[in-house]
């Protein structure tokens, strides 16, 4: 009953700052329009279709799957994933490429042309600053390296958003918007809308039940995976052990006048190797 609780409470002070609620909130339509005309006011984005939460893409059995937090089109067919990113594993640029090949190979099917690709933002928003200038927006687009006035144009875009800047260089409205991921409280109307969504959100069981299945699975799997690295270190330790045994041996060996085919001989015997395992040992420590 205790852990019940516990993780009620946890749920009950869930913000916007988590991922899987974010992606929640993100399922009005509106909501979700408005953040992204407030990332990108250059964009006139008309409607938000087919929102999806927390998606999953695998291209195949051997591909590492991605589930993004916030995965939407606009009229035009333009694709955005919006994540909500609140640990700094230092692994970000990388993961957008790798998002960047999963979402084109959602676009396109086998034997369409590359020109049915249609502009994708790659989004992350953080209460951190990705790369330690003190701004609150870098986006990025592939440039000629040798002229920046050249652009490669092949419709991408990726934008890291700092919620702790402090930096005058972006718009009220994104910046009330970030200033609330960090936790400070506004007037603005569309932050009242988002803390409204949000109470309702902490309100569903549904949506509750599914979080807490999804955490449960998440620390099974980082369970696991301590357990396997565990057993991959004793492994490793008695290879270690072996390996130095199988040095002590040939050195020792060779110290006391045993002649260099006689303890090949004798190596392999004892330690069950083949000859050219034995003569890969004997090679690295018959010195």
């Amino acid at each position: 009953m205790e852990k019940e609780i516990k993780e009620y409470v946890v749920w009950e002070e869930l913000g916007i700052e988590n991922d899987f609620l974010f992606g929640k909130v993100m399922q009005d339509s509106e909501l979700c329009k408005e953040l992204l005309q407030r990332i990108l006011p250059e964009l006139q984005i008309d409607r938000i279709e087919y929102p999806e939460l927390q998606k999953s893409i695998r291209s195949d059995a051997d591909a590492k799957s991605v589930r993004l937090d916030v995965y939407v089109k606009d009229g035009k067919g333009t694709v955005y994933d919006i994540e909500m990113q609140v640990t700094d594993t230092k692994e970000l640029p990388k993961r957008t490429r790798y998002y960047q090949s999963m979402i084109d190979l959602q676009m396109i099917d086998k034997g369409q042309l590359y020109s049915k690709l249609k502009p994708s933002y790659i989004i992350f928003i953080s209460p951190f600053d990705s790369f330690g200038m003190g701004r609150h927006i870098y986006t990025f687009e592939n440039l000629c390296k040798e002229d920046n006035s050249i652009a490669l144009n092949d419709g991408t875009t990726k934008i890291f958003l700092n919620a702790s800047s402090k930096m005058d260089d972006i718009g009220k409205e994104l910046r009330t918007f970030l200033d609330y991921v960090a936790g400070k409280k506004s007037d603005d109307a569309f932050v009242r809308k988002l803390e409204e969504a949000v109470k309702q959100a902490r309100k569903n069981r549904e949506w509750r039940h599914e979080y807490m299945t999804l955490l449960m699975r998440d620390q099974e799997n980082i369970e696991k995976g301590i357990e396997k690295g565990i057993e991959k270190g004793i492994e490793k330790g008695k290879q270690q052990e072996r390996e130095h045994g199988i040095k002590l041996m040939i050195e020792s060996g060779k110290e006391l006048g045993v002649d260099r085919n006689s303890m090949f001989a004798k190596v392999a015997e004892k330690y069950n190797l083949d000859d050219e395992q034995a003569l890969g040992y004997m090679d690295r420590y018959w010195m």
